[in-house]
């Protein structure tokens, strides 16, 4: 009973990171977004698509690093979160970002789906912290900024008519 309760607690993890359920996915919001507005806030927002894009991407990174390496260091908070530029520098810099985020987001589905992961331990360097609270914090924050994604988006006319 107890391994049929942990693979599916995995399984529902699983679904929440890679944007299961109600959740649109990250390449279904990058994707087609024009260059031109990726640094561009809309009126009224305080971020621009490429300012959500950076701060997930750190956010997960550190989220990620800090489950699996006790020599981690966090950016300061909160600046260290976010870019300093409104816009990417380069159509470059805004793909690797994107691979990067993805990279990250994989890693964290390995961990949690490797049955020899202990998600309900506490994490000994952090201060009662455990993967399954890490992999939970990811996925919400992700689901979050998408979602404000999706708004800068439509804000901006560059989200397909439903």
């Amino acid at each position: 009973m107890r391994d049929t309760h942990d693979k599916a607690l995995r399984q529902h993890i699983l679904f929440l990171l890679k944007g299961g359920g109600a959740h649109v996915k990250l390449d279904e919001i990058v994707s087609g977004i024009p260059a031109k507005l990726r640094g561009k806030k809309p009126a009224g927002m305080p971020h621009s698509p490429w300012m959500l894009l950076e701060h997930m991407r750190i956010a997960q990174w550190d989220i990620l690093d800090f489950s699996r390496d006790p020599k981690h260091i966090s950016p300061d908070f909160p600046g260290g979160y976010w870019p300093r530029a409104e816009a990417p520098p380069s159509t470059a810099a805004w793909n690797k970002s994107v691979r990067n985020f993805r990279k990250d987001l994989k890693a964290m589905q390995a961990l949690i789906a490797n049955p020899r992961t202990d998600l309900f331990a506490r994490i000994p360097w952090g201060d009662g912290q455990t993967i399954l609270r890490e992999a939970l914090l990811a996925a919400d924050h992700n689901a979050y900024h998408m979602g404000q994604l999706v708004d800068v988006r439509r804000l901006l006319d560059a989200w397909p008519e439903e």
